[in-house]
């Protein structure tokens, strides 16, 4: 009986590792190739387009190459690499994931939901057997790839959606309705009110504190409009140098004054506590959510 029992013990191993889903790989760039398809030159560029797209659009393309996805079907598979993923910006659901199974010469479009309208079943499905399938069949697994990206791309900037900048992360959404071009266009008077306001809180609570939420508020006015830190801090450094530190040797007696060369609050215009939100970290996606629209091909 023991001489039986390991063997059906191992048999049975087998079979419920062959049965097993294919694991979802793990996020890290636009483009994964786990078959060994794509020469890294050719993965860098289509690393480097896709990246351009996005930011400049917005949207979340990524490719995936793998051998199968038996025993799952390639639509199961897809939308659970979707899921897990989460292309596309959150509220926005502007991802697409191109997958490719290569020994099972099969393939799919997941097309998030805010696509769907440019990009329905029936483009997806002439994309593929239009675009990508004849370089498929020639065995040109490469240029079918970047063909089909760059339909893909071509597709999705006709399609109009949230500017890049409105959707960044942390941005509250009250604001990302705004038309930013009459921000833009009303600044000077937006930065006139500030420094009124300004004048105000000085009067009121004193040059320090009046002039640093004057400068707090010009920064963050400054950062809503061009979404840059940098900018923002400078602004706002530059105001409560104004409204705080001005005229301080009139009024040193009345304040009791500041010594010269004395630091005040440790506030420097240096931007040197702010780091790139693009450095490092790798590629993630943005949220997006999906509902098993696309198309699926093969070869």
């Amino acid at each position: 009986m023991r001489r039986l029992f390991l063997p059906m013990l191992v048999l049975l191993g087998v079979t419920a590792l062959a049965g097993a889903d294919v694991a979802v790989p793990p996020l890290r760039q636009r483009v994964t190739d786990l078959t060994g398809t794509l020469s890294p030159a050719q993965r860098q560029e289509l690393e480097s387009r896709l990246q351009a797209f996005e930011t400049r659009k917005g949207s979340q393309i990524a490719v995936l190459m793998l051998s199968t996805t038996a025993p799952e079907a390639i639509e199961a598979y897809a939308l659970r690499v979707a899921e897990a993923w989460k292309l596309g910006r959150q509220g926005v659901d502007d991802g697409v994931l191109f997958l490719i199974a290569k020994d099972d010469r099969a393939m799919r479009l997941e097309v998030g939901y805010g696509l769907e309208g440019a990009v329905p079943d029936a483009v997806a499905k002439r994309l593929i057997s239009e675009v990508v399938t004849p370089y498929f069949k020639r065995g040109d697994l490469p240029g079918g790839v970047a063909a089909g990206v760059d339909r893909l791309i071509a597709i999705i900037d006709g399609e109009p959606l949230p500017d890049v900048a409105l959707q960044a992360p942390g941005l509250p959404a009250a604001m990302r309705s705004i038309d930013t071009s009459r921000l833009v266009n009303n600044l000077p008077f937006l930065m006139i009110a500030v420094v009124v306001f300004g004048q105000f809180l000085r009067a009121l609570i004193g040059r320090l504190l009046g002039g640093l939420l004057a400068g707090g508020l010009v920064a963050l006015v400054v950062w809503f409009l061009v979404y840059s830190l940098l900018a923002a801090l400078v602004a706002g450094v530059m105001v409560f140098v104004l409204l705080a530190l001005s005229s301080s040797s009139t009024r040193r007696s009345n304040y009791g004054g500041f010594p010269s060369g004395r630091s005040y609050g440790g506030y420097r215009g240096s931007s040197g506590g702010f780091r790139s939100s693009s450095s490092g970290g790798g590629f993630r996606g943005g949220g997006g959510s999906f509902g098993g629209g696309g198309a699926s091909g093969r070869w």
